[in-house]
């Protein structure tokens, strides 16, 4: 097992945010939690990269509990998150904001080999690497969020709503990226308001209302389920 949740609860100031889910992510999966605004989706990432801390239950990654590490001993061990917002570094180059993605890795030879890597994926971005971030459109602003944090060489990706404030034809291509991702053997952990995007993209899912869990299991069989396309996909 990649990522094992046990028991989490997270509480902001008296409210409890995420009330004692379990969830688990296996090596090449792409998994999806979906859920409406407020229900807890990027409290529990944040939590994963301890920007949050549990009040209780355990987060186990590659097999060694992480939910009392620091942050950037959790990024060296490969679990690295695209935030929501994208939250690049406007004032910097383009290049300047990749290079923040591997600055706790020493291993040059390897960056040279993924920069270079990124800017096939990207080729945007090798166009405008000297261009200031703040300067960027929307779309290019999330593919450099995720270059960056691709650039921290992860083993388990963690995406926080990729796809909002993009158009249509952006939301397509923002997928189209997470799928070449996953193929290159990265594993993924998908939050989205999207849901008929994220159900479409990830292997398994998990369905957050107010905190908890309340439905999980097969994308494909959930996106079918009538209570699912009735409050999340619009149908039903």
């Amino acid at each position: 097992m990649l990522l094992e949740v046990k028991n989490l609860s997270v509480y902001y100031d008296k409210s409890k945010a995420v009330d004692g889910i379990s969830l688990n992510v296996q090596e090449g999966e792409i998994v999806t939690i979906v859920g409406a605004n407020g229900a807890g989706k990027t409290t529990i990432l944040r939590t994963l990269s301890a920007l949050k801390r549990a009040v209780s239950g355990e987060i186990w990654f590659q097999n060694k509990r992480i939910d009392r590490m620091r942050p950037d001993s959790i990024v060296r061990m490969g679990l690295i998150q695209v935030p929501a917002g994208r939250m690049i570094y406007a004032p910097m180059t383009v290049e300047d904001n990749l290079k923040m993605g591997y600055y706790l890795r020493r291993d040059s030879a390897k960056i040279k080999q993924d920069l270079e890597s990124i800017y096939e994926h990207f080729p945007i971005l090798k166009e405008r690497r000297t261009q200031l971030g703040g300067q960027l459109s929307g779309g290019e602003q999330q593919m450099l969020a995720v270059a960056r944090a691709l650039m921290g060489s992860p083993k388990l990706l963690l995406m926080d709503e990729p796809s909002v404030g993009l158009s249509p034809k952006l939301v397509t291509e923002i997928g189209n990226i997470i799928k070449d991702i996953n193929k290159d053997g990265i594993s993924i952990l998908l939050v989205e308001q999207n849901s008929r995007m994220a159900l479409k993209l990830a292997q398994r899912a998990y369905i957050l209302e107010l905190g908890s869990i309340v439905l999980e299991g097969e994308a494909a069989k959930l996106a079918s389920d009538e209570r699912v396309k009735k409050y999340y996909l619009g149908g039903g």
